[in-house]
């Protein structure tokens, strides 16, 4: 057997240690990192029992392996997210949606009832108009039925006069008023024709054809117009019979009518609800006196000017600016403007502008004076409110709907008054006293009265 050379197991000891140091490097790096695969642990880790091996502990979560994915950060609440500005709008339009969709059921159910919700309302205006009177003739000693039946056949029959003498004074003066439009007509054209305006004969002649074919091309219009005014007078007559038998029996039986009311209301805000109808009450009847009284003085005054300026059908003219005097602003227009054409058509302009300057007059006297000392502070509503309140009302309900338009308003603002006057005393009421150093603070801030302070003193 020959001899190994010498170089030669020199050059085996040094791999050997060579590959020592490599597997010692190799094994640190590996306690360092300590995620050794089980394969290379079991291989350089002496073999243990199972029975050997020590129990984890029972808190112990085991670390999930290298190709378990991580787990995601947890997601913010959607409220926190969205801006406190969008939120709140978002609170207040859902409710603004609510309450626009009970208006609109309310709006289809009234519209669906019209009659007799015009009725009905009338009625409440006439009752606050004759519940005086009824009050009157109790304390008098007559007893309720009798008091509310003078009252309501007094106040019927004075309406029903004045509806038959407008009827009869225009049907006796029609014959005698057409001649004298015609003679109006004649001298506005001829005012027209020698005025600065350079009015020519010929414009004149246009503008009446014009006017005859107009009136010849809607017959049929006019034809339909008049067969549904058949309509008309028949629901009218239905309201009228409606409104009275609902004053009868809010006249006699009224107080008993809005206790059975009250018991629909829930129990939590029947309180507050039963303090704001006597209220809502007085509101309504200062209203409709005020407005009779102020309609009473703009037809006297009115009548009187256009009599001595020899306007014809004076006093039904009195009596159409007191009717329409119910309507707030528009009503008092159409009336002055109804006097101004009679005197115009009849009279000539000189009697008209004098007309005009009349039912001006009297107009700033009630605007100024009349509805501020009559009606007061108890049925303040901003002109603002009145026009659109007017103008919705005859959008909804023609001219019925602007009458009550101004009143349904005014009790209404009566109404929000005083029940946000009773929630804010309530809530003061049944707040919680403070109690040991905050009453002590309280006190400190809050100093009595000076009354009270003068005594401590």
């Amino acid at each position: 057997m020959s001899r190994v050379p010498g170089w030669l197991g020199r050059l085996a000891a040094g791999l050997t240690e060579m590959s020592e140091r490599l597997d010692e490097r190799r094994a640190a790096v590996e306690r360092e990192s300590g995620d050794l695969q089980p394969a290379q642990r079991s291989a350089a880790e002496p073999e243990t029992s199972a029975a050997d091996a020590p129990a984890p502990p029972a808190d112990h979560v085991p670390r999930p392996p290298d190709y378990a994915p991580a787990a995601p950060p947890p997601r913010p609440d959607p409220a926190q997210v969205v801006p406190w500005g969008v939120r709140v709008a978002a609170e207040a339009g859902w409710r603004l949606l609510v309450l626009a969709g009970t208006v609109w059921v309310l709006m289809r159910v009234i519209s669906a009832v019209q009659l007799v919700v015009l009725a009905f309302v009338i009625s409440l205006l006439l009752t606050a108009l004759m519940q005086p009177s009824v009050a009157w003739l109790m304390r008098r000693g007559l007893p309720r039925g009798l008091a509310t039946a003078l009252t309501a056949i007094l106040g019927f029959v004075v309406i029903g006069l004045m509806g038959w003498f407008v009827t009869w004074q225009v049907m006796e003066n029609i014959d005698n008023l057409s001649d004298q439009i015609q003679d109006g007509i004649d001298e506005l054209r001829n005012w027209l024709l020698n005025s600065p305006f350079h009015v020519t004969d010929k414009q004149i002649n246009d503008i009446a054809e014009n006017l005859r074919e107009a009136i010849g091309a809607n017959t049929d219009a006019i034809t339909s117009a008049g067969l549904e005014g058949v309509t008309v007078i028949v629901e009218a007559l239905t309201g009228i019979l409606l409104a009275v038998f609902s004053t009868l029996f809010l006249l006699y039986d009224g107080k008993r009518i809005w206790e059975w009311t009250l018991k629909l209301v829930p129990a939590a805000a029947r309180p507050g609800v039963a303090g704001a109808g006597p209220r809502a009450w007085a509101t309504l009847t200062a209203y409709v006196r005020g407005t009779v009284m102020v309609a009473l003085i703009d037809a006297v005054f009115i009548g009187i000017g256009i009599y001595f300026l020899d306007v014809p059908m004076a006093v039904p003219l009195a009596v159409f600016i007191f009717l329409f005097s119910f309507i707030p602003l528009v009503g008092a227009v159409a009336s002055g403007a109804l006097a101004v054409v009679v005197a115009l058509v009849t009279q000539g302009v000189f009697t008209a502008v004098m007309t005009l300057v009349v039912v001006l007059a009297v107009q700033q006297i009630e605007g100024h004076i009349l509805q501020p000392f009559i009606l007061g502070r108890a049925v303040r509503v901003h002109p603002l409110a009145v026009v659109l309140s007017v103008a919705a009302g005859g959008m909804v309900a023609g001219i019925g709907g602007a009458v009550v338009a101004v009143p349904l308003v005014a009790v209404t603002n009566t109404i929000v008054g005083y029940l946000r006057a009773y929630s804010q005393e309530a809530a003061l009421r049944y707040a919680p006293e403070p109690r040991g150093a905050t009453a002590v603070g309280v006190a400190s801030v809050d100093p009595p009265p000076a009354k009270d302070r003068s005594a401590a003193e």
